[in-house]
């Protein structure tokens, strides 16, 4: 089980994990242990995720979502395996929890009165300015 907060748990059959060898430094370890971590959340069957979310955590999700609505994420970070996986676990909790939260609807504001008289003076006053800038006549 994982806890994504009081309402919303992720049950086991959802998850499933992989290992396979990590890349980069690790010295012999990274030939001879698998401990890149694998995880894969089964969002779209998941009967704990509303519609609405689901929806927030695909566009979140982006690249990671696969075409059978599952998301994948790998974790590689540490020389340990079970580091790796709690690492993997926290990153998609992580993910559920921002998609859980329901963007503000904008409402869309005007200008004010007094702001558009003083956006039109100023728009006056930058043009005299500008006008000045002609030619001098010599009978002046």
């Amino acid at each position: 089980m994982l806890r994504i907060n009081d309402a919303i748990t992720i049950a086991d059959w959802e998850l499933t994990e992989s290992f396979s060898r990590a890349s980069g430094p690790g010295g012999q370890n990274v030939n001879k242990v698998s401990t890149a971590v694998e995880l894969r959340f089964e969002a779209e069957r998941s009967p704990h995720l509303p519609d609405a979310v689901k929806r927030r955590l695909k566009r979140l999700a982006g690249r990671r979502w696969t075409a059978d609505g599952a998301i994948l994420i790998r974790a590689e970070e540490t020389r340990s395996q079970a580091r790796n996986r709690e690492i993997a676990r926290e990153r998609l909790a992580e993910l559920i929890r921002k998609a859980l939260v329901a963007p503000k609807r904008r409402i869309p504001t005007k200008p004010t009165a007094g702001a558009k008289r003083r956006r039109l003076a100023a728009k006056t006053a930058r043009g005299e300015v500008k006008s000045l800038r002609g030619r001098v006549d010599e009978d002046d």
